[in-house]
Order: structure tokens, then sequence, then C-alpha cells
């Protein structure tokens, strides 16, 4: 045989399958073999009958070669596959050695020996790490200490864009200037000196191989040691996750959207978290324009061809210098016929333009400074999605992208289109909330006095503040009714609930108290015939067979509280029906609480309502509120006397005062309370202004009331108003004498008109009647309506008072007088 072949380095002996045996053989000089040994036996499982003889090529052709044109056979070099006895299949190695003769000649043959062989560790490694770096699709880079480059997979230079030739040796800031280096050396430097693994660091920013777009990378790193246990250098693992961080992205933001968008009903205020949404998250600019009758409140119409005049309600970017030049919020925009914003709004579709194209004819020929600022600034990619809720287009949302950033996507255009469908609702929810709130506004102030009629017994200062909710309405109220004989009703309530029910409820209640109001009835009677009508009106509306009664449900619970001042005998009557008692303010500033009781709310079941009469000096000041004031009051000592400081500011004018309480209050109320303020400041008829007789019950004594009264018209230069008072006298005081009680009564009061009263202790009222051509009586009533202005009657607790004002016109009156002389 030639020179002995040794096994490759690569390989050892084991204890592999075949029992780790060492086999002995001799091969022939022509590689036949010529000896086989118990141990060859053992691992090929031959008997020495079975090989002795047969040619080493024959049997481990994968190991042994013949020489061409020769006997000979040499080692090929690589193991043999041979099937060991017991077990697979299994390489076998083989080394040969000649053997010598005596004095170190030449013998005939060669010693082989065999054994089975596994790879070695470090040809595993050698592998594997092979492998990993010609086809794991992630990208592996290897640093050194230096944190230089010294290996990069064919991966990785398909995500850096950068060749590894061109890599390896230099620095990570060398190779990618575009991403954060300072952070990268960092985390590899961190790893090498903590030798402990960073799993999962995310790093941002843009490679040679997409240098126009960014991408997000998950990098893994891990520590290289050698079999000394000193470190080598450290491994990057590096998988693109752009998509899916994008991805997470557009959840985040649809989440953060449904929070933030829609945080009140109002139009504006939705708008604003609309685009602040939008930038820069999505876009570097971001406008939300809306057809002016949604701010109105009311339905947009159908969208036509031609021009489109909108209100931009928000605007938003990232550099303000691109829309310095664009006219305000809240300015109307207009829009070409052929631009795509009206394209849009017509056909209800959205617009992904990912590259504008300048010497577009909208675009070139547009006038707007906002769009050629716009141009300037390099804005190049636009999306336009219509705000639509219900099938209905209420504006339009543009976003737009500057050339340094990455133009809009298909995905980008899906993403805006559902958080501008979440916007839409949230909008149109506002823009609902706008026109109820409009409509039950202009209900509850229909119910309101809007002015308070002329009356000299009380100047008057009054304010209302709508609820936060609710379309803005609470049921609180208040009301000033002239009475007769220059008396004055001050009137203060509220209804439960909120919105248009409160208003409506509210409407009933102001209704029937200003009726009741004009029949004179003393303050008790009267919350006592409105107690009775709340559950006739319930019972009323569940008889109908047409369900529960919504609107008239919350009159149950109301509360009121109605007062009358005399100025005259200065005298307050007042009752309540579950409201507060008013605060009195006197001259000198100090603050009292009358003892009013109560009583309990309205239709629930007490029909007493305890009046309390007091007495107020001239100048005093009577303050009526909605409960809100006074349960917010209660709760806070510190509130409470600064209320009373604001009250008892005497020297203040009325509407002054009555802005500081709403001033103080208003920041204490929740969402849900209205307010309602109501001051009145007392004044007083002197004596010369009002004249009063006793009137003997006989006949005689009407002409006597006559002459007294003309007297007393001379002092008050009223002469002009003598033929018409003279003639109310005659038929008040007959009817007096004639169907009365005593004590008889006539007083006259100059206010702002003449009123004359004539009062008896009889409960019975007289009635007008249109007398016949023959009747001797029954005209006198009629007579008296015709000579005044407005008459009446007022009852007592003892007795009733007849009353007739005139105008204090002497030039009407006299015309009145002729045509009742000539009557």
């Amino acid at each position: 045989m030639g020179n002995p072949s040794e096994v490759s380095s690569a390989h050892r002996l084991s204890d592999a399958p075949g029992g780790g045996t060492i086999a002995g053989f001799v091969l022939d000089d022509h590689g036949v073999v010529s000896a086989w040994s118990a141990s060859a036996e053992e691992l090929f499982g031959y008997s020495a009958a079975d090989v002795i003889g047969q040619s080493a090529v024959a049997l481990w052709p994968e190991a042994f070669t013949e020489y061409s044109g020769s006997t000979q056979v040499s080692l090929s070099g690589h193991p043999a596959v041979v099937d060991l006895p017991g077990s697979c299949p299994a390489e076998v190695a083989f080394r040969t050695t000649q053997l010598l003769g005596t004095g170190g000649s030449s013998s005939e043959g060669s010693m082989v020996i065999a054994a089975p062989v596994t790879l070695s560790a470090g040809t595993e490694g050698q592998a594997i790490l092979e492998a990993l770096f010609t086809q794991a699709p992630i990208g592996i880079a290897v640093y050194d200490r230096n944190l230089h480059f010294v290996r990069i997979n064919a991966a990785l230079e398909r995500i850096h864009g950068f060749p590894a030739e061109q890599a390896l040796g230099r620095p990570i800031s060398d190779v990618l200037p575009g991403l954060d280096a300072r952070a990268i050396e960092g985390r590899v430097k961190r790893v090498l000196e903590t030798r402990e693994p960073i799993i999962n660091a995310v790093h941002h920013g843009r490679t040679p191989a997409e240098p126009d777009r960014d991408h997000v990378w998950n990098v893994s790193s891990v520590v290289l040691t050698g079999p000394d246990g000193n470190v080598l250098g450290v491994t990057d693992l590096i998988i693109d996750i752009t998509e899916r961080h994008q991805t997470r992205e557009r959840l985040s933001l649809l989440g953060e959207a449904a929070v933030r968008i829609g945080t009140t009903l109002d139009v504006e205020r939705t708008a604003e978290e609309l685009v602040d949404m939008l930038v820069p998250q999505l876009a570097d600019v971001a406008t939300i324009d809306l057809l002016d009758s949604v701010l109105d409140g009311a339905e947009p119409g159908p969208m036509g061809a031609g021009p489109v005049l909108l209100r931009c309600l928000a605007r938003k970017a990232v550099n303000t210098v691109v829309i310095g030049g664009a006219p305000p919020p809240g300015e109307l925009q207009n829009y070409p016929p052929n631009s795509p914003h009206v394209q849009c709004l017509v056909d209800s579709q959205p617009r992904l333009i990912p590259a504008l194209d300048p010497d577009t004819e909208w675009l070139r020929d547009s006038s707007d400074l906002r769009i050629q600022v716009m141009r300037e600034y390099g804005v190049d990619s636009l999306i336009l999605v219509p705000l639509r809720a219900r099938d209905t287009t209420l504006g339009l949302v543009h976003l737009y992208r500057a050339r340094h950033t990455d133009p809009f996507e298909p995905d980008d255009l899906v993403l805006t289109q559902d958080i501008v469908a979440r916007a839409a609702v949230c909008v149109d929810n506002a823009r609902r909330y706008t026109n109820e709130h409009r409509a039950a506004l202009t209900l509850h102030a229909s119910m309101l006095p809007r002015s308070v009629a002329d009356q000299s017994a009380v100047e008057v200062a009054h304010h209302y503040q709508p609820s936060r909710v609710h379309a803005g309405v609470s049921g609180d109220w208040f009301d000033v009714i002239p009475l007769s004989g220059a008396r004055v009703a001050l009137v203060v309530g509220a209804v439960p609930g909120t919105g248009f029910q409160a208003a409506a409820c509210m409407g009933h209640i102001c209704s029937a108290v200003r009726t009741l109001a004009q029949l004179d009835l003393a303050p008790d009677e009267l919350l006592g015939q409105i107690d009775d009508m709340v559950p006739r009106l319930l019972e009323r509306e569940h008889s109908s067979g047409s369900g529960p009664a919504p609107v008239v449900e919350a009159l149950m619970g109301s509360t009121c509280l109605y007062a009358v001042y005399d100025p005259v005998s200065r005298r307050c009557v007042m009752a309540s029906a579950g409201h507060p008692s008013p605060a009195i303010v006197g001259r000198d500033g100090a603050v009292s609480f009358p003892d009013l009781p109560t009583n309990r709310p309205l239709g629930l079941g007490d029909p007493v309502f305890e009046p309390l009469e007091v007495e107020l000096a001239e100048g005093s000041t009577v303050v009526l509120c909605s409960q809100n004031v006074l349960r917010h009051a209660d709760k806070s000592d510190a509130l409470t006397a600064r209320l009373s400081t604001v009250i008892a500011g005497h020297s203040r004018p009325l509407d002054v005062t009555c802005r500081s309480i709403t001033d103080l209050i208003a920041p204490h109320l929740t969402v849900e309370g209205g307010l309602a303020v109501l001051l009145a400041r007392t004044h007083s008829l002197n004596s010369e202004k009002v004249a009063t007789w006793t009137v003997p019950p006989v006949p005689a004594a009407v002409g006597d009331m006559r002459s007294l009264v003309l007297r007393q018209l001379d002092q008050w230069d009223l002469e002009g108003l003598a033929f018409t008072t003279e003639l109310i006298v005659s038929e008040l005081i007959t009817n007096a004498i004639r169907y009365g009680h005593d004590p008889i009564q006539l007083r006259l009061v100059l206010d702002r008109t003449l009123i004359c009263e004539v009062s008896d202790t009889a409960s019975t009222a007289p009635h007008i009647r249109r007398a016949a051509s023959t009747d001797e009586g029954g005209r006198g009533l009629f007579l008296v309506a015709q000579c005044s202005h407005r008459w009446g009657t007022r009852h007592a607790p003892a007795g009733k008072t007849i009353w007739a004002e005139q105008i204090l016109d002497p030039v009407g009156s006299g015309e009145v007088a002729a045509q009742t002389g000539a009557s």
C-alpha cells in the first residue's frame, strides 16, 4: 500500500454504537484482508472466515480507494457508513500503519485500526453557526470588544442595505448614520460589561435600504465567550417589526380616540379633540370643516355641485408656520368645484392622494393663501374623509403630510376613517344636543318674565343660569306678578328633572300660578289650588290610555314659594310648598330668614300650606333663590358667611348684588343644577297717596262720599278723572250698601293708576251682566267696567273688596266719560 492516510481532525474516536470497540485487522499489499482480530469481529459482526481474502475496497468503498493502474489501496480520507450489529448505520473511521520487518525493512501489508466516529463539539457548533448565518431570515450581527462589526449575515445586509465587506471592522455610527448609534453602542457595551443578555430592545430609524421610511426593529443581544471564559464580543439578533409596530400603534390610537373624543356635548370642543388626536400621531396638518347648519344644530341638507362653503372649526399643525397664513378657526372656507374636497363631500367617498401633483388645476390655480403656504412648506400627501353620521354629511376632515415624512398609505386611510367615524357620532350628538339645547332654552325662556311689568311696590333684579347638562335647562323659575291695590306677587319655584320635561312641567306651574294670581287668592289658597291640580293632571294623562305621562310626571314633587307684598301696609304674606324660606335684608344690612313653614312639595298629599305674615321696613330686600343656592350654602359655613356678606350689601345697586350672588354660587353647582335668583327691594306708598273713609250703610252716604272723592282728586290734580271716578264710587258704594254688610270702607290709592276700592264684610261677590232696556237695575258693574282700565274682586278672611283702576290720562278718561254719558 502507499503512504498511510490520516482521518480528518474533524472526527474523533468515541463510544458510539458498536460498543465503542476499537478494532484491528491486517491488509496485504493488494488490499486484501489477511488477518482478522476478535475486536474486528465484535465491531463489524463479521467472522474471520467471512472477510479474510476479501478486498478492503469491496468491503468499505467509502473509506478505501484503489490506485489507478495498480492493485494497491489507499484511504479516501472519509469515514465509511457501516451497518454495525445491533444498531443503525454508523460512520467508522479507518487509520492504516505500514508493518515493518526486522531491521526496519518493509513488510508485506498494513495494520488497519477502525473505530466509530461522531462530530467534535467545535465542529458541530461551527456547522450550526454557519447554517444560522446563511439560512436564518433574521438579521445577525457580531461585534468585537471595540464595538466594531466582525460579521454580518445576508439577512442583515438586506435589512441595512449595506454590504458586509464594507461594514466589517467599522463602528456602528459609520455604517448606519440613520440610526441612534449612541443608544445601540450603549446597549452592546452594557452586555459586554454585565454579560447579561438584553432581550427585545426596540430601535427606530432609517437605513440605506429605505432612506425615506421609518422602521422599527426588535433587537436581542447576547455576549460571546471563548472556551477559556473570556468575552470575545456580542451578537445581535435583529427582527424588523415595523408592520407589527404600526398595527399596535393604530390600535392604540383607536383606543385613545374612543376615550379622548366626545368628552363634551360641544361641537367646537369635539372638533378640537379630533385634531389633537390626528396631529402629530397621524398627520403634519389636520383641519376640521363643518357645514354652517351643523353649528346651528340643524339637519344638513344634501350636497350639490358648485362651490361649497364650510366653516373651519379646528386646525392644528406640527409646524405652526404652515397654518400661520390661514384664516383662523371660525372663518368660512371656499373650495373650488374641481377640488377633491368638494368631490369628497358630494359623493361621500374618502380620498387618498399619496403624492400631490403641483400642476393639478385646482392646486395650481388656487388663490387660497392656506394652499399656497402648504405648497411652499412641502405638503405633498393628502387624505380627505367626509364627516358622516346617520347617512348625513356633516363636514370634512383633511390631513396633510410634508415631504420629510412618509406619504400616506392605504392603512393610514383606514385608520383615519375609523377615527373620523367615531368623531362623527360625537359631532352629531353635539349637533343634536345644540338643537335641543336651543329649543329647550327657548321654551324655558318663554315661561320666565322677560321684563317686569310696571309697578311701584318693589324694585326687582333677577338672573337665571341654565344647568350644564340635559339641554341646559333645569326646572328652576321665578316670576313677578302685579296685583290689585298696588300689590305685587313674588314667586320662585323648582320642578324636578331637567331638559324638555322640566321646561314643559314648569310651563304648567307658571301658567297656573299666573292665572290664579289674577283671582287675588291668598298665598296659602293659591298653593292649595295648584296642589290639587297636580294629581288631576296626572289622572287625566293616565286615563287617556296612552301609557305613562312622562311630561306631567315631573310635576309631582315640584316646589313653590308665593309671597304677596302690599306697599300700603308694608306687610308681606307668604306660603311655601317645599321651598326654602327667603332671606330678608334690612336697611342696616342685617340678614334674617323668616320662620316660614316649608310644608310638603306639590302633589304629595298635604293640602295645608301654612302662611306667614311679616312687616317689611321701607327699603328692605327680599332674596328669593332656587333650592340650589341655599342647599350649597348650608353645606359650607364659609360659603354661608360669604353669601350673607354679599346679600347684606345694601348700598350697591340691586342688579350688582344679584350678579354677585350668581358668581358666588355658580361654581358650587352640580352639572345638573340650574340657578334662579330674584331680588325685590321694597317701597311703600306714603299716607299722602292713600285716602280711606268709612261709609255709613245708608243711601244718603253715597253723595257725601262723592264729595270727599272730588276733594281728594283736586288735591292730587286729577280733575280730569272726576266724572268717571264719581260714577265708579257711586256704583260700588250703592252695591255695598244694598248687598253687603257693615262695616263698609272706601279707599283711593294713587299709584301708577288711580285705584278705587270698596270693601265690606259680605263674602258674596257681584257679577257683571248685560241688563235689558226694561230692567230698572243691573247696570252698575257694567258701567264700572266701561269707565275703568280693569276691575275685579278679591276676597279676604272676612269679606271682599271690589276694586277698579283708571289710567292717569285725563284726556283718555274724558273720552270714556263722554262715551259713558252718551250711552
